[in-house]
């Protein structure tokens, strides 16, 4: 059974750092974009990052560019988001998800009902 699993998320002071995972079981990451989307109280869902599969390259919204950082570890199956200068506006709940076929992330339009989603881990950026 195909399942994401994030965490890693946690409670921390603006300015601070948090790495999160997210790991697959079920499947293999190596060929698949994966994306970090995060969503905050009363907000639509948006991308923040995404890293194509087999070795391709990394995106990031403008607003976390030169902040967040995105990476795998293929061995452990697992991709990761650094998250450095956390801001009070990074909080929100951050989910990983996949695409249901190999693509690049810039012809994926991330859909819930028909990609893979993790259940979420919560970040709040607050003093």
């Amino acid at each position: 059974q195909l399942q994401l699993v994030e965490s890693g998320g946690g409670l921390v002071q603006p300015g601070g750092s948090l790495r999160l995972s997210c790991t697959a079981s079920g499947f293999s990451l190596d060929d698949y974009s994966v994306g970090w989307f995060r969503q905050a109280p009363a907000k639509a869902r948006e991308g923040v990052s995404c890293s194509d599969g087999s070795g391709g390259i990394s995106h990031y919204a403008d607003d976390v560019k030169g902040r967040f950082t995105i990476s795998r570890d293929n061995a452990k199956n697992t991709v990761y988001l650094e998250m450095n200068s956390l801001k009070p506006e990074d909080s929100a709940v951050y989910y990983c998800a996949v695409p249901r076929d190999v693509r690049l992330c810039s012809t994926w339009y991330a859909s819930l009902e028909d990609d893979y989603w993790g259940q979420g881990t919560q970040v709040t950026v607050s003093s």
